[in-house]
């Protein structure tokens, strides 16, 4: 008798509110579209809550609203105003004072009179929820949910759902707004930073060593070369079509950071109780690995990997991995980051003599013939490409750009027996070195920014593409032979064969390069290493991350 009477009370509630609904429907045909939203969406959920409502598990006594009531409800409580969500999204932007590009694009668009994008006349969809599913794994990036506003999404979302709604905070239409413009800005945020990063490298590692400063300009010395793609205007007009467009779960996946680094960071990491330490470093290098950047190593089968925190050159060709040790630049003459090709090997090369050094180290020795000859230095006029008496130089025209000094090739040469050259901006190369001291060290932070490599001619055969046996040995008497002029009262030395003697070869095909800086890295095998941070660069990308962090 009492399930009777319970679905005879249900019939009841569903007549009167399917009368109510029917009303609505007529006058949504009178209607604009904005006012469709309101009384449509409203009416719809009302039903929604009734039906669950009558099918709960058990009876519980509830008293029938009448028709007056649940009208009243319809029309105050419930009803979607597209002018007062417009109203309070206003508000919302006035008070927004967040600095990241996606905020202000988010703050333009509203301020613009933009349309509303997660609210339609179905009210909120799975759209909403798709977003939430991605925003719900940041922590595992070492991200705090907080930067996304994930708790007052999830909030509201609920009152929306449960039509916990009334007047001032809990307002229908102000929960409404604030689920609208959280949605979207959290949606930029996420999208944005997962597909270029969240930090621009380029302006943050070109703009920290000073290299010169006077009272009218500062210059920096450059420490990032590799090109990036940045977000621009196209991206984030693109990214709210998507939301319009009913395509945010597609987009949301297309975010996601290319880079293979970045999946083994995030699963490395994973379940893991994360001290002070590691969670910095899951946070700097997962955010390393979300720059776009034009190639990655992963994409070649054939490469050269410098991974400067780890002091060593991998040289790898599928699963076969030549690895040495390797020196690079001091604090003050930091290696810098790129990619390039290398395209051949000079043996036995000159070394032209960068301006900085010869400032630094040669100009005090002007006029002293002692110096440059134990050094195996000479002077050359670029006009008339003759050599200058080194008696007769002056400090003036040694810092003169018309003047070179150039440091004789073969033994005792700084760049050792070998040099690899590769495109770039510095002036840097890869090279033998006559220091072999410096691979003993544990810090081998050495160089005035050149690499210099413990191995030179086992990597001279691997950027063979033929494995030429006549070309290789070649090599390896060049390397060795002796080519100093003999001096007085010298002992016969062996003839040098000329014949045997080769000063340049070609890398063909070129051999993509990455100088890299990783603090945490996995082998070819996948187990990660971890290496201290030689350049303070963690540190320099925390103070970005920093807000972002749990």
């Amino acid at each position: 008798m009492r399930n009777k009477h319970k679905d005879k009370e249900c019939q009841q509630a569903a007549t009167i509110v399917g009368g109510l609904s029917m009303k609505y429907i007529l006058e949504l045909g009178k209607s604009s579209s904005n006012f469709l939203i309101g009384k449509f969406s409203s009416t719809v959920l009302f039903v929604c809550l009734v039906l669950v409502a009558c099918h709960e598990k058990g009876h519980v006594e509830r008293p029938i609203p009448s028709q007056e009531t649940i009208g009243q409800w319809a029309e105050q409580a419930y009803k979607l105003n597209i002018s007062d969500i417009k109203r309070q999204l206003a508000l919302l932007v006035r008070a927004d004072r967040d600095t990241l590009v996606a905020d202000s694009r988010t703050r333009r668009y509203y301020r613009d009179g933009g349309n509303l994008l997660w609210i339609d006349r179905f009210g909120l969809d799975k759209r909403a929820d798709s977003l939430l599913a991605y925003l719900n794994t940041v922590e595992e990036m070492g991200f705090s949910k907080r930067v996304f506003v994930v708790e007052q999404i999830e909030r509201d979302l609920q009152r929306i759902r449960t039509l916990d709604v009334d007047s001032g905070i809990r307002d229908v239409n102000r929960v409404m707004a604030r689920l609208e413009y959280n949605l979207t800005k959290a949606f930029l945020r996420y999208t944005a930073g997962q597909h270029f990063g969240f930090t621009n490298p380029t302006r943050i590692f070109n703009n920290l060593d000073i290299r010169e400063q006077d009272s009218v300009r500062t210059t920096y010395r450059g420490l990032f070369d590799i090109p990036v793609k940045r977000p621009t205007k196209d991206f984030y007009t693109t990214a709210l079509r998507k939301v319009y467009n009913d395509s945010v779960d597609i987009f949301l996946r297309q975010a996601q950071p290319q880079n293979a680094l970045y999946a083994l960071l995030i699963k490395h990491f994973k379940g893991k109780d994360l001290s002070e330490a590691d969670r910095i470093r899951l946070l700097c290098n997962v955010e390393r690995s979300r720059w776009r950047q034009t190639d990655y190593p992963q994409n070649h089968r054939k490469y050269v990997l410098v991974n400067v925190p780890s002091y060593h050159l991998d040289a790898i060709e599928g699963d076969s991995v030549l690895t040495m040790r390797m020196a690079c630049g001091t604090l003050d003459t930091k290696t810098p980051l790129l990619n390039s090709h290398i395209m051949r090997m000079d043996v036995n090369p000159q070394w032209i003599i960068p301006r900085s050094i010869i400032k630094k180290e040669v100009v005090g020795h002007a006029g002293n013939p002692d110096y440059f000859e134990r050094h195996r230095y000479f002077i050359l006029n670029r006009s008339s490409g003759r050599r200058v008496d080194p008696a007769n130089v002056s400090a003036g025209m040694l810092l003169n750009p018309d003047y070179f000094v150039i440091q004789e090739g073969g033994e005792g040469n700084s760049l050792g027996r070998v040099v690899f050259r590769f495109n770039n901006n510095f002036s840097i190369f890869i090279h033998d070195t006559s220091s072999k001291w410096a691979f003993d060290r544990g810090s081998r932070s050495v160089s005035h920014g050149c690499i210099r490599v413990q191995k030179p001619f086992e990597l001279a055969v691997f950027l063979l593409n033929k494995k030429d046996g006549t070309l290789i040995d070649k090599i390896k008497y060049s390397m060795q032979a002796d080519l100093s002029k003999p001096k007085e009262g010298e002992e016969k030395r062996t003839r040098v064969d000329y014949r045997r003697l080769v000063n340049s070869v070609k890398v063909n095909p070129n051999v993509p390069l990455f100088i890299t800086y990783y603090t945490l890295y996995p082998d070819v095998k996948g187990k990660m290493h971890t290496y201290a941070d030689v350049y303070g660069y963690d540190k320099v990308l925390y103070r970005y991350l920093r807000s972002f962090s749990i």
